[in-house]
């Protein structure tokens, strides 16, 4: 049996507020879980350019929502370069070892391989540290051109890449690598967390249950975007006379996604679940966001995560049997941190 230790303060959202619609998590901050209260405060106005996770003002500059898409779109395509250029084999990957360490490095030589190493250097996750190391890092990096024939091997560069390559002062090179790392290192990490968390919370795996159902009920007991912020607005207060004219409001996935009346048995890991299930209209689940503005790289996230499960079950990975506990610290990705994966022996049937 395993068991998962949420951060301290995490555990007290579960134990103050589970089953809770509206209550106040601090003086000037009111909590969110109800599915039809978060409805309305997602639907009543578009995230600004400070609440969006990825594209916030980079270096002082805001970011239009259309470059923010064209982004998304460059590192959508990259994606499904790789996917159409690597198709591994089960036997010719080793994703054994501390995860969602392995998958992350997995994905990113698989996906930004062939560029130069001063731009696969903004995939580590050491960067995630202090801003102030990532902006040396950037820096650094943007203190000569990129040539278009850069890449490893003779190889093209990603046209993320591309980006960085075609910026023609020290100040659109360092504005083009922020970008290249705020674009392409969320799908990484986001992917690996995913399946570390898949891992943990199922393996061993039923081979008659598809991955989406794993990864779809993953997302529901551990979504990697666990929480959404919204800044106080004056449509807030009419939606709910529980938040006040200066609120900020924090919705919590992360219990609407256990609340007992939307859910049957749901602590338990029950991907059966998504039979009958849609997870675009599963009331209070928003692992990829609300209805009316959902997470741009969703379908990067679910292939990309799919092709990791595929590699894993058939390699006959699973949890070190040895671990039986997993930490799942505060951070803004949530997951279970340094979990062992490795071989696991099949018991013999009779």
């Amino acid at each position: 049996m395993r068991a998962t230790v949420f951060h301290p303060r995490l555990a007290t959202l579960f134990r103050d507020h589970l089953g809770q619609d509206v209550f106040r998590l601090e003086p000037d901050t009111i909590g969110i879980a109800g599915h039809e209260v978060a409805d309305r405060i997602l639907a009543a106005r578009r995230a600004t350019e400070t609440e969006r996770p990825t594209f916030k003002p980079l270096h002082g500059r805001s970011i239009a929502r259309s470059e923010a898409a064209s982004v998304m779109r460059t590192v959508g395509s990259d994606v499904r370069e790789a996917l159409k250029r690597e198709q591994p084999r089960p036997e010719d990957v080793d994703l054994s070892g501390e995860w969602p360490l392995t998958g992350h490095m997995f994905l990113r030589d698989m996906v930004l391989g062939n560029d130069p190493y001063r731009l696969r250097m903004l995939m580590s996750r050491n960067l995630e540290l202090t801003t102030k190391l990532t902006w040396s890092v950037i820096a650094a990096g943007a203190a000569f051109p990129l040539s278009k024939r850069a890449g490893r091997q003779g190889a093209p560069l990603t046209s993320l890449a591309g980006l960085v390559a075609d910026a023609g002062t020290y100040q659109d090179r360092r504005y083009a690598l922020g970008m290249y790392r705020r674009a392409a290192a969320p799908v990484c990490f986001t992917v690996s967390t995913l399946v570390a968390n898949t891992l943990w919370l199922g393996s061993p795996f039923d081979p008659e249950t598809p991955n989406e159902h794993l990864l779809y009920e993953s997302l529901r007991l551990l979504p990697p975007s666990w929480n959404i912020l919204r800044n106080a607005c004056p449509e807030y207060p009419a939606i709910d006379e529980r938040i006040g004219a200066g609120d900020d409001v924090l919705l919590l996935p992360l219990l609407s996604h256990r609340d007992p009346k939307l859910w049957d048995s749901p602590d338990e890991f029950r991907p059966e679940r998504w039979e009958t299930l849609d997870p675009d209209t599963a009331p209070g689940y928003l692992p990829f966001g609300h209805s009316s503005e959902r997470c741009w790289g969703r379908h990067m996230v679910m292939p990309l995560a799919g092709l990791l499960l595929d590699l894993i079950r058939g390699s006959g990975l699973g949890i070190d049997p040895a671990q039986t506990t997993a930490k799942v610290p505060l951070a803004g990705l949530l997951g279970v941190a340094d979990i062992r994966v490795t071989k696991v022996r099949r018991a013999a049937t009779v």
